[in-house]
């Protein structure tokens, strides 16, 4: 008896080719995530200033100097105010605790809340805090991948230097606000290269204020030799 094994033997072929081409599905990024992650505490302190004052308690006055130098307040933190009585009362109780921050860089906003206890301020801290990703991460087995996924470590130290080094987290959320520009001396610098008055770079010979020095000093330099 003949047996064809040609048609089992290009079925097996196939079989293998369409397996490896397939993608690999044992795996996905969303197993280990490799992005900064930002989370945010609030802290809220509360203060006192004396009936129909916008003194604040030597006391409070201490405590809040104390929670700035220790960086329990930031700079980088936003900073919110709340002050009860009168609307010019609460100006100026709010303005009382902005000059104490202050004086270590700290900018308050005034805010307005109802039900607040008489002869009361609330400061109220929001941090953003940055999480680092795991890394290294090596969770993807280093084999042969024909989906042409990345690797689970890619990206891992440029995420982790970027939550490392940035200064206000709150920057990786959004952007901040541009403030006003010199466009003067831009508008000038234009207006000249259009006009062909471009203002030429200084010479060589005269580019260095050290230069005439330099000379006079090496002329003068005493030079040795048999006497």
């Amino acid at each position: 008896m003949t047996i064809n094994r040609t048609p089992l033997a290009l079925g097996l072929a196939t079989t293998l080719l369409l397996g490896a081409c397939a993608p690999i599905t044992s795996y996905t990024n969303a197993e280990a995530s490799r992005n900064v992650t930002l989370d945010t505490s609030t802290t809220r302190v509360d203060l006192h200033f004396a009936p129909g004052s916008a003194q604040l308690s030597p006391g409070d006055a201490a405590r809040l100097r104390g929670l700035a130098a220790t960086g329990a307040i930031g700079a980088a933190d936003h900073v919110t105010v709340a002050a009860a009585g009168t609307p010019y009362l609460a100006e100026q109780r709010i303005g009382a605790v902005s000059s104490v921050l202050l004086h270590y860089g700290i900018v308050v906003t005034g805010a307005q809340l109802s039900n607040m206890p008489q002869n009361h301020a609330l400061v109220e801290v929001m941090r953003t805090l940055v999480t680092l990703p795991p890394c290294p991460n090596w969770s993807k087995r280093p084999q042969p991948d024909y989906a042409n996924q990345s690797s689970s470590n890619f990206a891992c130290s440029t995420e982790t230097n970027l939550g490392l080094m940035v200064a206000n987290p709150t920057d990786l959320a959004s952007a901040r606000t541009l403030g006003p520009v010199a466009g003067q001396p831009a508008t000038a610098a234009v207006q000249r290269y259009l006009a062909d008055k471009v203002t030429p770079l200084p010479s060589s010979a005269t580019a260095s204020p050290f230069a005439s020095a330099a000379g006079t000093a090496t002329a003068a330099a005493p030079t040795t030799g048999s006497q």
